[in-house]
């Protein structure tokens, strides 16, 4: 199923084509191959300073790894994300040797819209998630003090949305996108004059 993004002029498709769906292939694979590649996107997400805030850990659906990322999400995202190819949490490092690292947070954030542009050229999908439990992930694997466990992301092959089971969650998967008019997104000469 494809829910392209309804935009005002033409996007590179890799961003018309970006959506984070929760219905997945539970036989889809995602590769060691797709996965490098993802992790490539999201390492040369630019930076401040180029200090690369950004870490993953990385399981892959049957792994250790996978069980216990799957374990420190919500029960809601564990009720779809279990069918994921791969699943990630990103972690965001907050120092280096230098001291603390700025706008940390957007340089985690960057490489993680890399690594979902990725998923997409890939042939994959890609879902982050807030409800996860950063503090079990911290225990789970040993995640020093100076980095912050931000987001959970779960990778795989799109399905129908019907593999969600109840009618809510298929109907909300089935929904168009949306977002506000660019006019109430960018704004010039003052606050709340529409740029376009």
């Amino acid at each position: 199923m494809r829910k392209p993004a309804n935009s005002s002029v033409p996007l590179a498709d890799l961003i018309t084509r970006r959506w984070s769906p929760r219905a997945l292939d539970e036989t889809g694979e995602v590769s060691w191959d797709q996965l490098r590649a993802l992790l490539e996107a999201a390492r040369w997400a630019p930076s401040f300073g180029n200090t690369q805030p950004a870490r993953y850990l990385v399981g892959r659906r049957g792994d250790d790894t996978f069980t216990r990322i799957l374990g420190t999400l919500t029960k809601r995202n564990q009720s779809w994300a279990h069918r994921a190819g791969a699943l990630l949490i990103a972690v965001m490092i907050t120092r280096n040797e230098k001291g603390e690292i700025p706008y940390a947070e957007y340089g985690l954030g960057l490489a993680g819209q890399n690594l979902a542009l990725q998923a997409i050229a890939e042939g994959l999908v890609a879902h982050q998630m807030a409800g996860f439990d950063p503090d079990a992930a911290r225990r789970e694997f040993a995640v020093p003090d100076d980095a912050v466990p931000r987001v959970a992301i779960a990778v795989g092959v799109q399905a129908e949305p019907e593999v969600l089971g109840e009618e809510r969650d298929v109907q909300r998967e089935r929904a168009p996108r949306r977002r506000l008019p660019l006019a109430e997104f960018a704004y010039t000469g003052a606050w709340g004059r529409a740029a376009f």
